[in-house]
């Protein structure tokens, strides 16, 4: 493997900076290099139309989206299995949440009509995508493809 397939170049949520981080070590906690905070903590990411094509098109990881609400019943019941499956998924996956309310520009991108919806990107691209509230074992299954 040369040095370059070594790196995964990962886009912090907080301030925007590219950071490089040794593939090996992805599981480990890494925080960006900028502002110090969390890039792959193993707890799901709330972003916004502000920045989220920043973070998920400078991903080299998958990324999975959960379009959600607050007002929604299934929603707040897959919660803490998209939590668990992020923490499962740690250093192998980006999950990152996004309230569809709150954000339009992004769920009318994606054409969201229904919700919960979780949605498989590659390097920014949807791959694949899965409506309704999922146990956490099928969250990772389809993180995994």
């Amino acid at each position: 493997m040369n040095a370059i397939a070594e790196v995964a170049h990962l886009r912090c949520a907080a301030c925007g900076a590219t950071n490089r981080i040794p593939r090996a070590r992805l599981a480990d906690d890494p925080v960006c290099g900028r502002c110090g905070e969390p890039l792959l903590s193993g707890e799901p990411v709330e972003l916004t139309d502000g920045n989220f094509e920043q973070v998920v098109a400078g991903s080299e990881l998958p990324v999975v989206v959960d379009f959600w609400a607050p007002w929604c019943g299934p929603c707040r019941q897959m919660a803490p299995q998209f939590a668990q499956a992020a923490g499962a998924l740690k250093g192998r996956a980006l999950l990152v949440k996004v309230n569809s309310d709150d954000n339009p520009q992004t769920a009318s991108r994606f054409g969201i009509r229904s919700i919960p919806t979780l949605v498989r990107l590659d390097r920014g691209r949807e791959v694949a995508r899965i409506a309704g509230a999922r146990p956490a074992g099928q969250i990772v299954q389809f993180a995994a493809g």
